[in-house]
């Protein structure tokens, strides 16, 4: 039964979303990195990024029970330019799935739909080149999963925070 999927709609986020988005997004910091966020901060970046698609949009996946939709996974989206390959680079971010639904092809799911924008026409210069994420140092069980669908590793991330 783990490696069953459930049968999954993917779509992209609404309003309506923001709370299971940011329940989601405090979640996966407790799990990840043993952080507690803030929910007021969180609820207005969510928020923030679902007015504002310049900003990045998420995906979530959704099943159907009793007449009603349930999220079971998310990823947010954001677009990083490159100059070396003159496109863009989509950053796969915020990667939740329900534990309940662990190891059953949500993510798969969810990253099979990013990858089909890689082969998506588009305009000259506007062509998604590749897709990258950052993932916890310590997440071995994350970094086979991503391995499994292809991904390497190629860049060691820093950042400095305001």
């Amino acid at each position: 039964m783990a490696d069953t999927p459930p049968p999954l709609t993917l779509r992209d986020a609404r309003d309506d979303d923001a709370a299971t988005l940011v329940a989601f997004n405090q979640a996966l910091a407790l799990e990840s990195e043993g952080r507690t966020l803030a929910h007021d901060v969180v609820d207005r970046g969510v928020r923030r990024l679902l007015a504002d698609p310049d900003r990045g949009r998420y995906v979530v996946a959704v099943v159907f029970a009793a007449g009603h939709e349930r999220i079971v996974g998310q990823l947010m989206l954001t677009r990083e330019w490159s100059d070396w390959r003159d496109g863009w680079f989509l950053w796969i971010q915020s990667v939740y799935v329900d534990p309940s639904f662990r190891r059953r092809g949500v993510y798969r799911a969810l990253h099979a739909h990013v990858l089909a924008q890689l082969q998506a026409p588009a305009p000259e210069g506007e062509r998604i080149r590749g897709v990258r994420l950052y993932v916890e140092p310590d997440n071995e069980r994350a970094k086979q999963t991503y391995a499994a669908l292809g991904m390497t590793i190629t860049y060691d991330v820093m950042e400095q925070s305001a």
